[in-house]
């Protein structure tokens, strides 16, 4: 015999199974369940839209079913917080936001999570122009009579919202102190409902992002004067920016993955991976220009700088029109 011991060699067995286990890459079997996306805005809002085509063909690519759990409130700061929470094990992801992610932290004191220390970088998906809408009876058809109008009537004009510290919250207050545009904020409870608010006729006009409006302009329910990116695009038709008519205006979002902070870097590539598929499929991409937004996949590291590049460049604006936090 050699020697050994049944005890020594159970245990060298053990440590075998036990070297063969950690071996194995924690990505190997992922996803055996189905995963939550986390969507830190109301159901019917742009970010939903987006999140929801994503949702449907990740899933399919990963071969799990992803769920989209909508977590409205507080400009996005209860989903994110929930996110920030949630075990890091691959199977919560959350749709990041320019407001959920910058604009909230921002104009709250203590939101309880930092975006750019406090999660896992996945990438990027998509660059969203906002667009500047009135009802289709307001007797404007461009934004320079819009200004016109509101000067014209101090304290009777309307602007529309998602809600304090939203997307287009930020970009419709920037809009009003840049062009010297006076109009009274009226936060809705989510971006569905600030646009009915003003195909209604309840509010004259909101800058929010092109997926909550572009289908009601092309059918005629609201009129669109003018968008966010700094020049013509092909995804917005003869739309003009709104730099046209109030010079260096610049103030888009974007969307993207992250993941509760210590998730595995395998499951990580994993699901950057299988995203940047998802994001080539030619049914994505024409989702995608149904809603005027742009399709833009990029590291998790560029993604965590542009993140950065908002927070710094949303606290400026934020000093521009004199929020402050609460």
């Amino acid at each position: 015999m050699s020697g050994r011991t049944p005890g020594s060699l159970l245990f060298a067995a053990l440590l075998l199974g036990a070297a063969a286990a950690f071996a194995q890459s924690p990505a190997q079997h992922y996803p055996d369940r189905p995963i939550r996306l986390l969507v830190p805005n109301a159901p019917g809002s742009s970010i939903d839209t987006l999140s929801r085509i994503v949702a449907v063909k990740l899933g399919e690519t990963l071969g799990q079913q992803i769920v989209v759990d909508n977590r409205a409130g507080a400009g996005g700061i209860l989903g994110m917080e929930l996110a920030k929470n949630a075990s890091p094990d691959g199977y919560t992801l959350i749709s990041a936001t320019t407001a959920a992610s910058t604009i909230a932290l921002l104009l709250h004191k203590n939101p309880g999570y930092h975006p750019v220390r406090d999660y896992d970088y996945i990438g990027q998906f998509a660059a969203t122009p906002n667009v500047l809408v009135v009802n289709p009876a307001l007797p404007v058809a461009s934004l320079k009579e819009l200004i016109d109008y509101a000067k014209a009537r101090p304290g009777q004009v309307n602007m529309a919202s998602a809600g304090a510290g939203s997307q287009s919250h930020l970009a419709g207050a920037y809009l009003m102190a840049v062009a010297h545009m006076p109009s009274l904020h009226v936060p809705y409870k989510g971006g569905g409902a600030s646009v009915a608010a003003v195909m209604a006729g309840e509010s004259h006009w909101t800058l929010t992002p092109a997926p909550a409006v572009m289908s009601l302009v092309r059918g005629g329910r609201l009129r669109a004067l003018a968008h966010s990116l700094p020049r013509r695009s092909a995804l917005l038709g003869d739309i003009p920016p709104i730099a046209e008519t109030v010079p260096g205006f610049d103030y888009s979002g974007w969307q993207g993955l992250l993941a509760p902070k210590g998730t595995s870097p395998a499951v990580l590539a994993k699901v950057h991976a299988a995203l940047a598929r998802t994001m080539n499929l030619p049914e994505v991409k024409e989702a995608f220009a149904a809603q005027a937004t742009e399709v833009v996949l990029g590291t998790a590291q560029e993604f965590r700088k542009l993140v950065q590049e908002s927070l710094e460049a949303n606290a400026k604006v934020v000093a521009t029109i004199g929020l402050k936090a609460e």
